[in-house]
This record gives structure tokens, sequence and C-alpha cells, in this order.
């Protein structure tokens, strides 16, 4: 299925971004890399877009849904990726919309799965499942005051995070289009049925109409021309009779 090379790509630019942001070494290649401190803020187009590194225990854009249910969000992870890819290729053949809309949600939910698998024993500070979802990307937001808290920016987030939003939206808006398209289909579907109904029905007047018209015609009508004359041979009760 050629569409999951999407979600490779979105795996790969995932992780490789984030391996730069947290730090890794690959002594083989010789390879190393400090990555940035926790907390550090880097800008990149002044304060409306910048890189600031922080970590988060749970879900997408730092919501931190507490270490307890850490485990269950990753075999829920597991098992929806598993369910996508299962769709993906029963439905191979699908439109090219829904299967990408799936894939950047499977390569968003795949990105982040390591992270919480993994990473805590890549980067030793926790054992399996109990890693946390590295996040940089730091963009400005009108100020929003929400149960007596002030949000001036939107909450961190990273590559994982930004495909599976494009994916969802995506999704919402193919399958309302195609939702509007099977209405108009069915509308017009309904609309042929009538006219069709409609012209059989005349069609059927027409010719009864036509029968009727046909055996009313004085052409058609039995004239009796062999009827008998009258008797003219009956005898006259009021002639004279020879004495």
């Amino acid at each position: 299925m050629r569409i999951l090379i999407t979600t490779i790509l979105i795996v790969l630019a995932d992780q490789i971004s984030k391996f730069f942001i947290k730090g890794f070494s690959i002594p083989i290649l010789g390879i190393h890399s400090n990555g940035l401190g926790y907390g550090d803020k880097h800008e990149i187009f002044g304060s409306l877009v910048r890189i600031t590194f922080v970590e988060n225990p749970g879900m997408a854009f730092g919501i931190d849904i507490g270490i307890s249910s850490k485990l269950f969000l990753s075999i829920f992870s597991i098992a929806a990726s598993i369910g996508i890819l299962i769709y993906l290729y029963q439905n191979r053949n699908e439109r090219f919309m829904l299967r990408f809309s799936l894939a950047l949600i499977l390569g968003g939910a795949i990105g982040n799965l390591i992270d919480r698998v993994f990473y805590g024993v890549i980067y030793g500070y926790a054992q399996l499942f109990q890693g946390k979802v590295v996040d940089f990307v730091d963009v400005d937001f009108f100020d929003l005051n929400l149960f007596g808290y002030i949000y001036d920016r939107w909450p961190i987030f990273n590559v994982a995070d930004m495909a599976v939003s494009v994916g969802v939206i995506l999704l919402i808006l193919f399958s309302r289009k195609l939702a509007e398209k099977n209405e108009a289909a069915l509308a017009g579907i309904g609309t042929n049925s009538n006219l069709q109904l409609e012209g059989e029905m005349n069609s059927s007047l027409n010719q009864n109409i036509s029968e009727a018209s046909t055996q009313n015609s004085p052409d058609n009508k039995e004239v009796n021309n062999d009827q008998p004359a009258l008797n003219n041979d009956k005898p006259d009760n009021n002639k004279e009779i020879p004495i």
C-alpha cells in the first residue's frame, strides 16, 4: 500500500526532529548532538513561532493524563494503530483523500507512541511504557481567559500532533463532502424515478383514452342492415269480405 509511505514519512520527520531537540548519540558513526536544555526557547519568527523544549507524560499538545493512565493510553494507541492499518488494507481501493487522512493520523499516533513506549528506556529515566512525549513547536495565540486561567500561547506540540490534527480535519471535511454528494445522488435518483413513473402513468392514460376513443368510433359500430322488413302481409281487418 503506497499510502503508507505518508505514514512512514510522518514517523521519520517526527522522530528525527525529536532526536535533535532531545539530543542523541551514535558512537559508531561518530555523531553526537546535545539537543536543547529543558525549557530552552529559540525564536524562529520572533515571538510568533519559536522552539521550546518541553516534555509531557501523555497526550497531544502537552495534555497531562497522569502516570496511572499512561499504560492504558499506550495500549489504546497500539490497538487504534492496528485498527487503522487493517482498515487501510481492506479499503486500499477507496478514495485517496480518505486513505491519506487516515495515513496522517496513523503516522502521528505511531510517532507519539514511540515516545511513550521507548523514550524512558532510551534516555534512561523510566521503564518501558513510561516515557514522555517530546514537544517543541511553540506558537503565539490570542489571549484567552478560560476558567480563571489566561492562555496567551497555543499548547506546545510536535510533528506527530500536527499530522493527527490535519488528518482529522481532512477526514471531517471529506466525510462531509462525501455525505453531501451521496445526498445529491440519492435526490437525483428519486427525481428520475418520479419522472419515469409520471411518464409511465401518462403513457398508460393516453393509451386507455386512445382505446376508448377507438371503441366508440362510428366506423366500428355494427350496423344491422339485415333487419327484417315490416310484415305488410298481415290481414287487414278493415278490408271488406265478399258475401
